[in-house]
């Protein structure tokens, strides 16, 4: 299916006041494009998606196993968390695993996501660590690679450093994009992210909940990581989080994962299939409605699930003094 006027319109009042345009790839783990609108070649960054593919060569290498790394570490390995309390300790228990503090951690600090926690900390005069960071769990991973590979821990960032190189060839491999055609660019956490068109990263979301095609030990922690995510999908965002109410409402059927300036990517294992959607303007609010609606249209999602998300799907729109003002609506037909 192909639709090229895909886009999701934010109202206020009875006046379209905002249009955000939608690009969407969903494949086979053979790579087929079974479905797109917009430009399923888009070329983009894949962001806070990757975090997923990221997390292949902590298992593969033998690094979460030698430090013990239970399923709910390595869901914190692939998450964007809220900062809740205990995503913040679980990042604290990885990382005293290795011997390390959260000043090994050089993703930055900013205050929680979750509203209540950051008010809670305000309120206690008490200011954000790293371990806050949405991305402590992806760091602190990749912390425990390094500490496996008797790395420097100082560098871990760097592109040339190994942690790097071995997520720079997982994701290379799972999405059939090149090394020599891999777009790199630095993300919000300092680390490398991976440039590459949308249907190539679908591609490497359909092998994550498919890998029967892959190396054994490819497979094995392709497995290990989807079902840490069901199990605990708390971990992989938190409270209020589309990402979490996605797997808690499909019963952990569909895995999805979100992106700074608007991409998502999911895989549904069972039917062999990854989906990736990009807002073009890169605005958040136009991508879970436009998510849940794609998802509903492809028979993805049942009636009931759809019902369950609504609150992604439709969201209101409220003014300063909470009074409601509009709503954001998917406008688009695949």
């Amino acid at each position: 299916m192909k639709s090229s006027n895909t886009i999701v319109r934010v109202y206020r009042g009875s006046i379209t006041e905002s249009i955000h345009r939608v690009h969407l790839a969903v494949v086979n783990a053979q790579g087929t494009l079974l479905h797109e609108a917009g430009d399923p070649q888009l070329l983009t960054f894949a962001r806070s998606t990757a975090k997923l593919i990221q997390t292949l060569p902590v298992i593969e290498s033998g690094a979460a196993d030698h430090y013990g790394l239970d399923e709910a570490e390595i869901a914190l390995c692939c998450a964007s968390h809220n900062g809740e309390a205990e995503h913040v300790s679980t990042a604290r228990g990885i990382l005293g695993k290795l011997g390390f503090y959260h000043t090994h951690l050089q993703c930055g600090a900013h205050e929680p996501f979750h509203a209540p926690t950051a008010q809670a900390m305000r309120e206690r005069g008490e200011a954000p660590t790293t371990l806050h960071n949405n991305c402590s769990g992806k760091h602190s991973g990749m912390l425990t690679l390094s500490a496996h590979l008797g790395a420097s821990p100082d560098t871990y960032m760097s592109l040339q450093h190994p942690v790097q190189q071995l997520m720079l060839d997982a994701v290379c491999a799972m999405s059939d994009v090149p090394k020599s055609q891999m777009q790199l660019g630095i993300d919000g956490c300092g680390v490398p992210v991976f440039g590459m068109p949308i249907r190539h990263l679908a591609l490497a979301f359909a092998r994550l909940g498919s890998p029967e095609g892959l190396s054994e030990v490819r497979a094995n922690a392709c497995r290990r990581i989807v079902a840490a995510v069901r199990k605990y999908p708390q971990f992989l965002a938190g409270s209020d989080r589309f990402d979490t109410r996605l797997i808690e409402v499909t019963g952990g059927r569909i895995i999805g994962k979100m992106g700074a300036e608007g991409i998502f990517a999911l895989t549904i294992p069972e039917q062999s299939l990854g989906f990736v959607l990009k807002i073009e303007d890169g605005n958040q609010r136009a991508m879970y409605p436009a998510v849940v609606e794609a998802l509903k249209q492809l028979s993805l999602l049942s009636e009931s699930e759809v019902h369950e998300l609504a609150s992604f799907h439709n969201p209101i729109v409220h003014n300063w003094q909470g009074t409601e003002v509009g709503i954001i609506r998917p406008d688009f037909k695949l």
